[in-house]
């Protein structure tokens, strides 16, 4: 008996050893339990009054629940506009298409560019762990291009399709712009693409990143959370450096911007990537955009600043490349 109950007096205690501790984002124990801080709040799919931007959410795949959010701005009968096939950021495992920093932001890009929006919601882990956003994010984009909803098939120019995400999502925008290569029968034919601050990493320092113990072990160990079948922070799914790696060469668009944020952990990873990719003989045009005295994803935290508002009118720009 004694033994028993001494058993269970560890397993209780075992159920709160924190793993990994995020403040104000999220904490994963030691027994795999996820507690979200953020990201759980939704807002719904309506007619934005300010923009006079519409939305609404479409199931696109009903066997997994994967859904989008779209957004079509005012537009005249026969207008064509830009799409941008979005995903969001959250390390994974953090927020959807209706997260409120992701609604308005979505909005305002539609309005201001004016493009149609596809915000993809994408399964999350640990529940669904890696590679399902991949999947979900695969499954959207080639859904776009089937013209299924009357906002495409109207007013969608096939011609100008970017690609854009944050964080987590930058890293699902790079293996989408891959993945349009390498299935080209698919017929998903890319523009651009828009990663922003991305989330990306490796078992080794790039340029000034840190080099704490700390940093670097809760880094890896997030991944492995919400990629348990990974094989470490050199998996090519995580670190677009390794040695295994795809050839960014082989990215299927003929623009690419990325964008780094200077107090950001992960900048380090977007200027490296650029540089892989000036040197990896991709024939399109790139650049490279830094923003100073700025954290990670600065704009949707406090998207009415000065700096953000500046930051959008960055994006609206790239997304009206012809």
């Amino acid at each position: 008996m004694a033994s028993t109950a001494a058993n269970t007096a560890a397993s209780a205690d075992d159920s709160e050893e924190i793993e990994v501790d995020v403040p104000g984002f999220f904490r994963i124990y030691k027994d795999g339990r996820l507690l979200r801080f953020i990201g759980t709040d939704k807002l719904p799919a309506v007619l934005d009054p300010a923009t006079g931007v519409d939305s609404k959410d479409i199931t696109i795949d009903p066997t997994t629940g994967v859904s989008v959010r779209l957004y079509l701005p005012p537009v005249s009968a026969d207008q064509k506009l830009p799409v941008l096939v979005y995903f969001h950021g959250g390390a994974f495992c953090l927020e959807s298409s209706a997260s409120p920093s992701y609604h308005r932001h979505l909005n305002s890009l539609s309005a201001l560019t004016p493009l149609i929006g596809v915000s993809v919601d994408y399964r999350l882990a640990p529940e669904h762990p890696v590679p399902a956003a991949y999947e979900d994010s695969w499954t959207a984009l080639r859904w776009v291009f089937s013209l299924p909803d009357p906002w495409l098939s109207d007013h969608a120019d096939l011609n100008r399709v970017f690609l854009a995400g944050d964080s987590a999502g930058a890293n699902i925008a790079h293996h989408m712009a891959l993945r349009a290569r390498e299935e080209s029968a698919a017929g998903v034919i890319i523009k651009g693409v828009a990663l922003i601050h991305p989330y990306f990493w490796g078992s080794k320092p790039v340029g000034s990143e840190s080099t704490d113990p700390a940093v670097r072990s809760t880094l890896e160990k997030m991944w492995q959370f919400v990629c348990p079948n990974s094989t470490g922070p050199d998996d090519p799914r995580i670190n677009p450096l390794a040695v295994d790696a795809p050839n960014l060469a082989s990215l299927a668009c003929d623009q690419l911007l990325v964008t780094v944020a200077e107090k950001d952990t992960v900048k380090h990873r977007g200027k490296a990537y650029y540089e892989k990719l000036k040197q990896s003989g991709w024939e399109g045009k790139a650049e490279l955009v830094e923003t100073p005295d700025s954290v990670h994803v600065f704009h949707l935290f406090n998207p009415d600043t000065d700096k953000a508002k500046e930051f959008i009118k960055l994006l609206v720009d790239f997304f009206n490349k012809e």
